[in-house]
């Protein structure tokens, strides 16, 4: 198994999208494989407009990438973050990269909890609208575009919790019966050497699939004290990924595409699953668990075993590992060279299958296929894969923070909500979900003591 064992102790940083796919696979047209694109004209006026609803890395690479699509006409002419400045970040450096391509004048550049009604307004109907705010909020913007008629791509994750999914799943019907097309930000089921490897398996090439592993193991996930001129809940937003009524929790926020990749080989979603976790060696005030291991157990009895840790010095891998009955695989999210083996050593020369097409760069292909569908007008909409993709992380960190095994009627039917009455908040002078205790740190889960479902 090729693996990163030097155990880097620099903190793992929230990076985004375009700013990444160099470090994958190639960008080009050769990223659209198999994707027949339109014969349309820069001269013609069906010019695709879009919004950007989350202005940070995630989401100003969403619109990179959105706007390097190849099939159409397409202009950003709006954007909205709870943050003035990194709406203006976002606009100066999609500006250098795309400067034709955006008509942003001040008036369509907005800041402040309602500002997501403002971006979504200024296309609908019939626009496309990234949705790349803190997962906590998808759920509301979602519901409000599909409400305004718009299509939608929205990050991962989609959802922090059982009431937010089911949301997320009302949405999905909505779009669909307004023939609007969503889809969501778990790239890997779009990077063309993984398709081709979970075909082959389907296709019995490892014989029947027995276990799956989803592995992210890296360093620490950083996080950045908080400074005089922040409101508590603007510190916490800043810090997102550290607080799980706004990320869900490392296992949701940042092993959700090994997880929906080990589903995907499965052709199935977990229907119960039990696990353990803790701050093992983390001392800093936030509420991240540093180590999850969580055990699924999927309709034929077959495991799912997911392993996430962000410490410094520890052994890294980033992938999934299969083993089936006649051979095993290795690919997933951080493995960009997706191989099958005979037996389960993985050695080199027990190799029997590897991708040998062109290269592919997952983060552009999305919005190629989303803006493919838009204009020749297809069904696209994979809201309930991204929500029950969702639901098998939240699932995992219930059985973790609880202690207990946990069914998936009975996590799907949960009506615990970390951020109730999120709505409600106007402004970033408002009260946050989660308080800091009197010496500054925050409440973190207690396994066989925490409510989580």
């Amino acid at each position: 198994m090729s693996s990163n064992t030097s155990g880097s102790s620099k903190p793992f940083a929230a990076t985004r999208r375009g700013f990444l796919r160099a470090a994958t696979c190639a960008a080009g047209a050769s990223a659209l494989a198999g994707v027949a694109i339109p014969a349309v004209h820069a001269a013609e006026t069906n010019v695709i407009k879009i919004a950007l609803v989350g202005c940070g890395g995630r989401g100003t690479g969403a619109a990179d990438n959105a706007l390097s699509t190849t099939g159409g006409p397409i202009q950003l002419v709006a954007l909205a973050d709870v943050f003035q400045d990194r709406v203006e970040a976002s606009r100066k450096r999609l500006a250098a990269m795309h400067g034709a391509k955006l008509d942003l004048p001040p008036e369509r550049c907005f800041d402040g909890f309602d500002g997501y009604r403002k971006a979504i307004d200024a296309v609908a109907p019939g626009g496309v609208v990234l949705l790349a705010t803190p997962p906590a909020f998808r759920p509301i913007h979602f519901e409000y575009a599909t409400e305004k008629g718009c299509h939608v791509f929205m990050e991962k994750s989609f959802a922090v919790d059982a009431p937010g999914v089911r949301r997320v799943l009302k949405a999905g019907e909505a779009a669909d019966r307004k023939n609007l097309k969503v889809a969501g930000g778990l790239m890997s089921r779009h990077y063309t050497p993984l398709e081709e490897a979970v075909r082959q398996i389907h296709d019995g090439r490892i014989g029947e699939v027995l276990t799956c592993w989803a592995y992210r193991e890296h360093g620490p996930v950083g996080f950045s004290p908080k400074t005089p001129d922040l409101s508590e809940l603007a510190h916490q937003i800043r810090n997102y990924s550290c607080f799980t009524w706004l990320n869900g929790s490392f296992l949701l926020d940042w092993l959700i595409h090994n997880l929906d990749v080990c589903c995907w080989v499965k052709n199935a979603w977990p229907v119960s699953a039990q696990g353990q976790g803790g701050r093992q060696t983390r001392d800093l005030p936030d509420q991240l668990f540093d180590h999850y291991a969580v055990e699924y157990r999927f309709p034929d009895g077959t495991r799912l075993v997911a392993q996430g840790r962000h410490m410094a010095g520890c052994w890294d891998f980033f992938g999934d590992v299969i083993q089936g009955t006649n051979g095993s695989a290795i690919l997933g999210e951080g493995v960009p060279q997706p191989k099958l083996y005979r037996g389960y050593r993985q050695r080199r020369e027990d190799i029997v299958w590897r991708y040998q097409g062109p290269a592919c760069n997952p983060y552009l292909r999305e919005h190629e296929l989303l803006f493919d569908a838009i204009r020749q007008d297809k069904p696209y909409n994979e809201a309930q894969r991204c929500a029950k993709a969702a639901m098998t992380g939240i699932l995992g960190r219930m059985a973790v923070e609880s202690g207990r095994e946990v069914q998936w009627d009975a996590a799907m039917n949960s009506s615990v909500e970390l951020a109730p009455d999120l709505e409600k908040i106007a402004s970033l002078a408002a009260a946050p979900p989660v308080r800091p205790q009197p010496d500054g740190r925050y409440p973190i889960a207690i396994p066989g003591v925490s409510r989580t479902f």
